[in-house]
């Protein structure tokens, strides 16, 4: 079975540019940089001052398409900065799926600088009052109706443990370096933890570090690649307590964020481990030593106490 970050479509750089020059001749001529590639989509800087993302596998295009309707939206509530897209492209030729536009923002995504504790710290309060603004973004009856859900089943408890313990006997068997017998305790600990019952809130859907937005003193600025952002648990996101934040942080990143439940607290733990194992599976597999860092910081932040 290939990994599921596999692309179902090959784009080159040359293609890329060609789509851009085509369907937006005001950005005639193209210059195209590499910016990343991840398990969804291919990014590039355009002429210095936008960032083009093109789906490589077909769940993005849905993904992609959720992203540009609701960012406009969700922007004017939040207190850090989120692309806009300001360029939306079709399917053309070879390449079936849509693709999108959005200002450059400055700054470097999380997973790129390396961390001392006390700039962990300094973030806990801002990503708090974050999460915060973005759960409290009014619901109403309708959009509870109409907007996406939880299709993916992110929250579900029950079916991520298998492909947590899956994926951990994987690392494992590859000789990677991690406490499996702590990540079990923990996993078969948490497996049991009541679900979220209470009113759906906006989440991102997929925050870890390298969707995080940082300046030149590693200070959070932006939250960025939105695709899985959707109507559901709040612990989806909380999770960056245990993924990103030490545990002598998440005093004052709960004091920031407000009252959370102890079940909601437990859920955001567990989510830790999913992308503890699946990034480090991830990192090793593609060569990616700053992801595969994130995942183990993952996995040491979720297990500590």
């Amino acid at each position: 079975m290939p990994p599921l970050w596999e692309a179902d479509v090959t784009l080159t750089p040359e293609g890329a540019a060609r789509l851009v020059e085509r369907q937006f001749p005001e950005l005639a001529p193209a210059r195209l940089e590499p910016l990343g590639t991840g398990w969804d989509n291919t990014a590039y800087t355009v002429n210095g001052h936008w960032v083009f993302r093109f789906p490589r596998r077909k769940i993005a295009r849905g993904l992609l398409e959720n992203e540009a309707r609701l960012l406009p939206l969700l922007a004017p509530h939040l207190p850090l900065r989120i692309p806009e897209p300001v360029w939306l492209g079709h399917p053309e030729g070879d390449y079936p799926y849509p693709f999108a536009g959005y200002a450059l923002l400055p700054g470097r995504t999380a997973c790129a600088v390396a961390w001392t504790l006390e700039e962990r710290l300094s973030n806990a309060a801002t990503l708090g009052r974050f999460l915060a603004a973005l759960h409290g973004i009014p619901v109403d009856d309708e959009t509870l109706t109409r907007g996406p859900g939880d299709e993916l089943a992110r929250a579900d408890l029950r079916k991520r443990a298998p492909m947590i313990l899956e994926r951990l006997e994987k690392l494992e068997t590859d000789g990677a370096d991690v406490n499996g017998a702590a990540v079990r305790t923990w996993v078969s600990r948490l497996v049991d933890t009541p679900p979220w019952t209470r009113r759906a809130c906006w989440v991102h859907g997929d925050l870890y570090a390298r969707h995080l937005l940082v300046d030149e003193h590693h200070a959070v600025t932006g939250m960025l690649d939105w695709g899985d952002v959707h109507l559901g648990d709040p612990a989806i996101d909380l999770t960056l307590a245990f993924s990103f934040l030490p545990p002598e942080a998440r005093d004052v990143f709960r004091e920031a964020y407000g009252d959370i439940d102890e079940a909601t607290w437990d859920r955001a733990r567990f989510r830790a481990f999913h992308y503890g194992v699946a990034l480090l599976q991830y990192g090793r597999s593609e060569g990616d030593e700053d992801i595969a860092q994130v995942g183990r910081d993952a996995l040491r932040y979720g297990a500590a106490v």
